[in-house]
C-alpha cells in the first residue's frame, strides 16, 4: 500500500517520520486528517469509547518502536532478549546510523541505501541493515555510489544537518565515524 506508513503515524496518532520529508510538510496525512484511518476512524477519533488499558498503552509504544525502527516481531523479540540497553542496540544499527548520519531523510531510505549496497564499514561493502557497528568504525558512501540521483543533494543537506554527539561527521568527505556510545 502507497500510505501504509502513513496509516500508521495516523493509528498512532503522532508522528513516526516514516516518510522523511513529507512529514514536515502540510501535506503530512496526520496534519490533513488527525483521525484514525479506517471506516470507523472519524467517529472514535471524536467520541473515544473509553480510556486504554495498560497493556493498550504498553502495546502502543512498542508498536512506536517496531515502526520507527522498522523491524518485524521476531527482530524485535530478538532485541528483547539481549535486551541489555535495547535503545543503544537499536541505534547501533547501519541502517539507523546511516540515517543519524543525514545520508537519508527516512530510516526505511537508509534501509534502502544500505541493502543495495552504497555504504562501506572500515572499507568494506555491508548490505545488511541489521549489521551492529562499534565505537571505531567508519561509514562511508561507496566512491561508486555518490553519482546516484539518492545522493545528489546530500551536500545542501549536510551543510544544515548536526548529528548526534556520539556520531563525528566529516561532511566534506561525506563519512562518519563511531566515536561513542549511542544515547538518545
Amino acid at each position: 500500500m502507497l500510505n501504509d506508513k502513513c496509516k500508521r503515524c495516523r493509528r498512532l496518532g503522532e508522528k513516526l517520520f516514516l516518510k522523511g520529508e513529507k512529514c514536515f510538510t502540510p501535506k503530512c496525512p496526520l496534519t490533513r486528517k488527525s483521525y484514525p484511518p479506517g471506516i470507523f476512524g472519524r467517529a472514535r477519533g471524536k467520541h473515544p469509547k473509553r480510556g486504554m488499558s495498560e497493556y493498550g498503552v504498553q502495546m502502543r509504544e512498542r508498536q512506536k518502536i517496531k515502526f520507527s525502527y522498522g523491524l518485524r516481531g521476531r527482530q524485535f523479540a530478538n532485541y528483547l532478549k539481549e535486551a541489555a540497553p535495547l535503545i543503544e542496540l537499536l541505534e547501533s544499527r547501519l541502517d539507523n546510523v546511516v540515517f543519524r548520519l543525514g545520508f537519508s531523510d527516512s530510516r526505511s531510505g537508509a534501509r534502502q541505501i544500505v541493502s543495495h549496497g552504497h555504504i562501506l564499514v572500515n572499507n568494506k561493502k555491508v548490505n545488511i541493515p541489521s549489521y551492529r557497528v562499534k565505537i571505531g568504525a567508519k561509514i562511508l558512501i561507496r566512491p561508486q555510489s555518490t553519482k546516484k540521483a539518492v545522493f545528489r543533494d546530500l551536500d545542501i543537506k549536510l551543510k544544515k544537518y548536526n548529528p548526534p554527539s556520539w556520531i563525528k561527521l566529516d561532511k566534506t568527505k561525506k563519512e562518519g565515524e563511531i566515536i561513542g556510545r549511542p544515547t538518545l
